[in-house]
């Protein structure tokens, strides 16, 4: 692996971060930035922005306004767009879009493309990935899956209930997983507007940094015609991996740029601020724990342009997705958990920015599956990996 930038990967980073702290940053402070995430006119704004700055949609072909960036191109760029809370809305880079994006580029049908993806990757619509369930529904555990939907002639009639549906309000169309009548599990698309689709409520959560916030969204009779079957029948798990593996690592990329972003902050103060005779960063226990913030940053940007680096040369394995995805939310955690000690009571107000990156990060641990579930597959894989060395011996 080499681990050099090009010259035109150099340039897009420093384009990129010169555009976050520039034009993104001073917007952190505006009133439109609410406990559910920027506003609609925010993100709109954002968007033109960055659309103006050649840096729309990065990930996307250059047929579908984007960059046509490889994996370890959008390593680079999302690591400095998550510099900012704002920064993945702003180039459209954020989730649940850009998994959607991603998967419907892969999946989709060339009238589905027209109709949902296309005004999607210009940044002109938003969307959701309804997947999770309320109990005794699908969590961390997909094949426990409650939503139906029921073949009536050309269309299916979905009911069931989803929750912690991230952007679903203000969301243009979902991604609907729903399970047939034998049980296989198939994605749908709808318009967010049609009959049968209910947002009930939004969810207060930690995080603010997600359009729309999270909401609990009830489908009931839903009718959607055949032809907005996302992929084909049946194969909506298998769908799910070809949306969810990229997208850990991406958030793994965002997040990088968050956790740097308070690193940054606690470095400057810890330089800045003097006690019992010296700056705060010549104390022991506060220079320990920026040294472990740099480890663990170095560390993470590693497993992410590794993974990026695999996926490039083909498929990125479950197992490689699940380690990268351990390491990155756990690592960046810890020095985002760090800075706000650094700071002391600044770290826990916001007269920084770090707080609301405290709150924002620490569902990661969380997203895109929990540590727990993540650790119980490696464990599998390396118990099926001894057995075969062992029946290999036989």
């Amino acid at each position: 692996m080499d681990f050099s930038l090009s010259p035109q990967l150099l340039e897009l980073q420093q384009r990129t971060r010169r555009f976050i702290a520039e034009r993104i940053i001073p917007l952190e402070k505006d009133p439109r930035c609410t406990p559910h995430g920027p506003s609609e006119s925010l993100r709109r704004e954002m968007i033109g922005m960055a659309r103006e700055a050649g840096l729309l949609s990065s990930h996307m072909p250059v047929e579908l306004g984007g960059l046509g960036l490889s994996h370890v191109g959008k390593a680079i760029l999302f690591e400095e767009a998550g510099y900012s809370p704002l920064g993945p809305v702003a180039l459209n880079i954020a989730a649940p879009d850009e998994g959607n994006m991603h998967m419907m580029e892969v999946i989709a049908t060339a009238e589905q493309k027209e109709r949902w993806l296309k005004p999607l990757a210009l940044g002109e619509i938003r969307s959701c990935f309804c997947m999770t369930e309320p109990a005794p529904g699908s969590g961390s555990d997909p094949t426990m899956l409650a939503t139906t939907a029921v073949r009536d002639g050309n269309d299916f009639v979905i009911n069931g209930v989803k929750w912690f549906i991230t952007g679903a309000e203000g969301a243009s169309f979902a991604i609907i997983m729903a399970k047939l009548e034998d049980g296989r599990a198939t994605m749908f698309l709808a318009d967010m507007d049609r009959p049968g689709i209910r947002i009930e409520r939004a969810m207060d959560a930690l995080d603010s940094c997600f359009p729309g916030g999270h909401a609990v969204v009830r489908f009931e009779n839903l009718r959607v015609p055949a032809k907005d079957i996302l992929g084909e029948l049946g194969e909506g798990f298998k769908y799910a991996q070809v949306r969810l593996s990229p997208a850990r690592l991406t958030h793994c990329m965002r997040w990088l740029g968050a956790a740097r972003r308070t690193h940054d902050v606690a470095a400057a103060y810890a330089y800045e601020r003097e006690a019992f005779g010296k700056r705060l960063g010549d104390h022991e226990g506060v220079g320990f724990k920026l040294a472990d913030n740099e480890m663990d940053l170095h560390v993470t940007r590693l497993a992410v342009w590794h993974c990026a680096w695999v996926l490039d040369q083909g498929d990125l394995g479950k197992h490689e997705s699940s380690v990268a995805k351990v390491i990155s939310s756990e690592a960046i955690w810890n020095v985002v958990d760090r800075s706000v000690q650094i700071l002391g009571g600044q770290g826990v107000t916001h007269e920084t920015i770090v707080a609301r990156i405290f709150a924002d990060v620490r569902a990661f641990r969380v997203y895109d599956g929990p540590s727990e579930v993540h650790r119980w597959s490696i464990a599998k894989t390396i118990m099926r990996q001894q057995r075969k060395r062992l029946e290999a011996k036989e």
